[in-house]
């Protein structure tokens, strides 16, 4: 795999942290998003720890989690890396397309597990892409199932 050992689990609405939380309802709050957490379907909280090569870990995070919930119209993050505040942004999943790593030209260059998604954060100006974490486990893979579903129900 890739420089960090990854993995994902799957939680309840009320078992996000607090400090997670506050971040997202001020998310939520400043771009006027309304009750958009009242149809919640999926949430899980995938850790990421850099893998240590040699003497230094080399650039980035040393440990990143990052919260996802989904919603029937929405795609929710929150990522916390080392001890950084958390950023939280949002997606309606109507604008979102998405690929799965292990299934990418990417792949072969830099072995990995999660999702490529593409798409227009809500406060963003234009479409980008990014990567979204997920352990080779049973929470991973159920993830990858439940927005790929959730993504192809919104755009009908």
């Amino acid at each position: 795999m890739g420089d960090f050992n990854r993995s994902t689990k799957e939680i309840s609405l009320d078992q996000i942290a607090p400090d997670v939380m506050q971040a997202v309802n001020a998310y939520i709050e400043k771009h006027n998003l309304g009750d958009i957490l009242s149809d919640v379907s999926y949430c899980i909280v995938s850790t990421s720890e850099k893998i240590k090569k040699g003497l230094f870990n080399g650039p980035g995070p040393k440990l990143l989690f990052l919260t996802a919930i989904l919603t029937n119209r929405w795609l929710i993050l929150a990522y916390q890396a080392d001890k950084e505040p958390i950023l939280a942004r949002t997606m309606q999943l109507r604008d979102i397309t998405v690929e799965d790593y292990e299934k990418s030209e990417f792949y072969k260059m830099l072995p990995d597990t999660g999702l490529n998604i593409s798409g227009i954060f809500t406060d963003a100006p234009e479409k980008g892409t990014f990567f979204l974490p997920l352990g080779k486990d049973a929470a991973g893979e159920g993830f990858k199932e439940a927005i790929i579903r959730s993504i192809q129900e919104a755009k009908k």
